[in-house]
């Protein structure tokens, strides 16, 4: 394993330790456990307090350095700093088979949490505006998306329908290359995938700008479908697929959606928020007369047993 690796971007130091404890020695993964524990320690100490913090020999500390592919101490503390000023996630710990609901419910918020605000920290909030500006010129958005990616679509079709225009979320492959092939300069399509590698959503994404529409690509990464892109949005964030299926990039897919429905929606103004808020006290009165009714029990008796009482009066 090299330590240099580094896929997002971003120093994924403290993801690729914790990737490393199994293969390391009983006592480099002492050492490791310290540095994932309390990183900041880590960067404060040096050879000797770090030994002495893991209860491990000097050289040991410098065989976990070159186990991680660092050719010294020196090294592995840049790169250590590099990681904590970006604020990556902390507490990486693999998921294990033997860990409580406890352990494992702490690992999986603690790693959403901070997989987030690695996505935040990396944002190019200059595209998020220029996505932001073409959606309020458009007529008609179109999202597209499969599995985890189509979830996010479809999330985002139920906010911009509020915005006034027509909107878009096929689930159906061919219903999606339908509505690019009809697309027209009026239309902003936004073109989501993870991977980026969708053959389906580059396909799409293509048909939609040979239209003329304006393509907005939300990837987790640098990758082909953005190339058929106008507008590129990178939600970077450490996945892990080896045990569960992606959730954390879901996650970092819906919160950008709610950025750009909140951005443009404060930028239809006043009174587009004024007629936001009127509908949801309408709808707030419309369950509340729906939950009723419910619970009427002549209005929800069957309508052939309503027949079949009037037949006896």
């Amino acid at each position: 394993m090299s330590a240099s690796r580094d896929s997002s971007g971003y120093s994924q130091l403290l993801q690729a330790i914790s990737n490393a404890l199994p293969d390391l020695r009983n006592s480099e993964r002492k050492v490791a456990e310290t540095v994932l524990a309390d990183p900041s320690f880590a960067l404060e100490a040096n050879v000797a307090g770090l030994a002495r913090a893991s209860n491990v020999s000097e050289p040991t500390v410098i065989r976990f350095c070159s186990a991680l592919g660092f050719d010294g101490f020196s090294s592995f503390k840049l790169r250590l700093a590099q990681a904590v000023a970006l604020g990556l996630p902390i507490s990486q710990s693999a998921i294990g088979i033997d860990d409580t609901i406890d352990e494992l419910t702490a690992k999986i918020f603690d790693h959403s949490i901070n997989a987030l605000d690695q996505a935040r920290k990396a944002m190019d909030t200059a595209a998020v505006g220029a996505a932001v500006q073409a959606i309020l010129a458009s007529r008609e958005i179109l999202f597209v998306g499969f599995g985890a990616s189509g979830i996010i679509a479809q999330d985002a079709q139920q906010k911009f329908a509020l915005f006034g225009r027509p909107c878009a979320a096929p689930i159906d492959l061919h219903q999606q290359y339908i509505a690019a092939s009809t697309s027209s300069p009026d239309t902003v399509v936004v073109a989501i995938s993870n991977t980026g590698t969708t053959a389906a959503v580059i396909d799409v994404a293509r048909r939609a700008r040979e239209r003329g529409a304006t393509v907005i690509g939300v990837t987790g990464t640098s990758a082909p479908l953005l190339a058929e892109c106008d507008i590129s949005l990178i939600v970077r964030t450490d996945e892990d697929t080896d045990l569960h299926t992606p959730t954390v990039s879901r996650l970092a897919g819906l919160v950008l959606i709610d950025v750009l429905a909140t951005s443009v929606a404060m930028a239809l103004g006043v009174d587009h928020l004024h007629n936001l808020s009127t509908m949801k006290e309408a709808l707030a009165q419309f369950r509340s007369n729906e939950s009723e009714t419910k619970t009427d029990p002549d209005i929800d008796r069957p309508a052939a047993s309503v027949g079949r009482i009037q037949e006896e009066q």
